[in-house]
């Protein structure tokens, strides 16, 4: 050992309690996780949104091209002919099932750059955690964004005469 080492000894250490001393009496930043949220850059890249448009209709017709952007392969789109009593999309085709495989995904943003109708995008939601590897396959009930609350209102009683087939709009 050098004698430089041993003479720079005290020195390093005293040092080194500074340092520590200093950390110590920064004050403490700490987010309360659940209850409030860290905020998210503008341009973060979290889990996806399927969007509906304004009357409630499903914007992803099954064209399966995020599918094929998708350089992981982690979408699985499959695609049905819309028929008129379904009504789920505008277009003469609708997503019958719509899945991602949140494991594999690596949040590249391709699939929402490939898409023609900005049905999917990625959303600022980042807690993904879950304590079973099945849970992270979303599927399209998940992954659809919540109906407006005019819209959302539809219960009408089966038994009613004026039991209507379609969604009231306001």
């Amino acid at each position: 050992m050098p004698l430089r080492d041993v003479a720079l000894g005290p020195y390093y250490l005293l040092k080194a309690m500074a340092t520590t001393f200093k950390h110590n009496v920064r004050p403490v930043v700490t987010i309360e996780y659940p209850e409030r949220q860290k905020p998210v850059p503008p341009r973060a890249r979290g889990r996806h949104i399927l969007h509906r448009y304004a009357d409630g209709l499903e914007k992803c017709v099954g064209c399966e091209l995020c599918a094929i952007a998708c350089p992981v392969g982690c979408i699985v789109v499959e695609a049905a002919e819309n028929t008129p009593e379904l009504r789920v999309s505008p277009g003469e085709r609708y997503a019958k099932r719509y899945e991602i495989n949140l494991l594999r995904c690596i949040y590249c943003g391709l699939c929402e750059e490939a898409c023609p109708y900005d049905a999917i995008t990625m959303g600022p939601r980042y807690d993904l955690a879950d304590d079973h590897p099945d849970k992270f396959i979303a599927v399209k009930e998940d992954l659809l964004e919540p109906l407006p609350a005019s819209l959302a209102d539809t219960a009408v009683p089966s038994a009613a005469p004026s039991a209507q087939k379609i969604p009231r709009k306001w």
